[in-house]
């Protein structure tokens, strides 16, 4: 018995070790696979959102006070309570709710696309945004804080090759830093320039042979929020550009 189940803990290891390796690419000695050959997904294309979750929050802009959800600090409640929508949309910043932790909430289309094989871009039709994400060792260079900040993304491939949610082959881990401060919701929920991001992005197929994209975002920001905000966004994977209408930024929907 103990030798039948040393032959099974030895093919799980061997297993792991496989995928890692091919995580890295090459073979022993050969050079590590580029990002994109590496890649356990495929998540380039069209995609649409699917508002399973928020709705309130996400296709009309909710009142003032209204911040249910939101592990908001003192400090926090107190900048929102305070917004005015007239006066933001005459201020002339009407992006500040397009950043990167929130541009995934609002409905809209994405394209995503291999910029070079180390890096990836997605852009969204809503607001005219685009994000890029930086694989391997790739350093920020100094420079203003920006709404969409500085990205770095990493292949994570879990064992027996499964996601999180049973999700197929691997995910994407991104990283955002770097951000100018703005908006979780359009109603004044404020994050700080002070903000880190995590997203976890895993490709699911459903059982009518539609893919989803799955994103699992991951908000701290030490002034704003009293822990971190968990939230989750999904894509439908189109067949075209069907839908895709590039608009402007916003202040109210």
């Amino acid at each position: 018995m103990r030798y039948r189940i040393s032959l099974v803990l030895f093919g799980l290891l061997m297993a792991q070790a496989g995928l890692q390796a091919q995580g890295r690419g090459g073979g022993r000695g050969g050079p590590p696979m580029a990002p994109k050959a590496a890649a356990p997904i495929d998540i380039t294309g069209y995609w649409v959102s699917v508002v399973t979750e928020d709705w309130r929050y996400r296709m009309v802009t909710p009142g003032p006070g209204d911040y249910q959800g939101v592990p908001m600090t003192q400090a926090a409640v107190k900048i929102a309570d305070a917004w005015d929508p007239a006066k933001e949309e005459a201020s002339g910043d009407l992006c500040k709710s397009y950043g990167a932790p929130t541009i995934l909430r609002v409905p809209e289309h994405l394209h995503i696309t291999w910029q070079d094989d180390q890096t990836m871009k997605m852009e969204t039709d809503a607001g005219k945004q685009t994000r890029v994400f930086h694989f391997g060792d790739w350093k920020a260079p100094e420079g203003p804080r920006t709404l969409q900040g500085d990205s770095v993304a990493a292949w994570e491939i879990q064992g027996g090759g499964r996601g999180r949610g049973g999700a197929a082959n691997g995910s994407m881990k991104v990283t955002t830093t770097n951000l100018k401060a703005g908006f979780l919701r359009k109603n004044g929920v404020p994050y700080s320039e002070n903000t880190n991001l995590t997203e976890y992005y895993d490709l699911v197929k459903e059982r009518n042979g539609d893919q989803l994209l799955v994103v699992t975002i991951v908000v701290t920001d030490p002034m704003y929020l009293r822990e971190s905000f968990i939230i989750s966004s999904h894509f439908k994977k189109l067949p075209d550009d069907t839908g895709w209408n590039p608009t402007a930024c916003s202040a109210k929907w």
